[in-house]
C-alpha cells in the first residue's frame, strides 16, 4: 500500500516537473506578445498621422494576434486618453500632448490546472493577463 502511494504521488510530482516549464513559457510568451502588441499599437495610433486608436486598427490587431496562436475574440481593448476626450474616433483625433492609453486583456485559458497536481489553487477562471501603455499624441491638425 504504502509503495502505491509513493508511486502516485512520485509520477504527479514528476508530471508537474515536467510540464510546468512548458505552460509557464506559454504564460511568458502571450505576455509578451500581448505588451508588443499594446506597444505597436500605441506607437502608431499617437504618431503625428493618427491621434486615435480606432476600430479597423483593433481588427487588424486581432488578426495579428491570431497569428500568433490568441483568440482574437477574447482578447478585449480598452482605448482612452488622459483629459477625457474619446481617442477612437478618427474624425476628432487626440491634440498633440494628450496621453493615449491602451489597455488588452486575455484570459489564463486554464493554463494553470496543472498546478492541482501538486495541492496549489489554479488562478480564477474569470482572470485575465493585462498589458497597459500610454504614449503621448503628436497628431498637430
Amino acid at each position: 500500500m504504502k509503495s502505491i502511494l509513493v508511486f502516485v504521488l512520485f509520477a504527479a510530482t514528476m508530471c508537474w516537473m515536467m510540464f510546468s516549464p512548458i505552460y509557464r513559457h506559454v504564460l511568458v510568451v502571450r505576455q509578451a506578445v500581448l505588451q508588443q502588441e499594446t506597444d505597436y499599437l500605441l506607437e502608431v495610433g499617437a504618431s503625428g498621422t493618427y491621434g486615435y486608436i480606432d476600430t479597423d486598427m483593433i481588427d487588424q490587431s486581432r488578426s495579428r494576434l491570431a497569428g500568433f496562436g490568441l483568440r482574437p475574440e477574447a482578447v478585449e481593448y480598452e482605448v482612452s486618453s488622459d483629459n477625457g476626450l474619446g481617442a477612437t474616433n478618427p474624425a476628432a483625433p487626440l491634440p498633440r500632448g494628450s496621453g493615449l492609453r491602451l489597455t488588452m486583456s486575455y484570459p489564463y485559458e486554464n493554463l494553470f490546472q496543472i498546478d492541482r497536481l501538486i495541492g496549489l489553487a489554479p488562478v480564477d477562471e474569470n482572470a485575465r493577463m493585462r498589458a497597459f501603455g500610454i504614449k503621448m499624441s503628436e497628431y498637430v491638425p
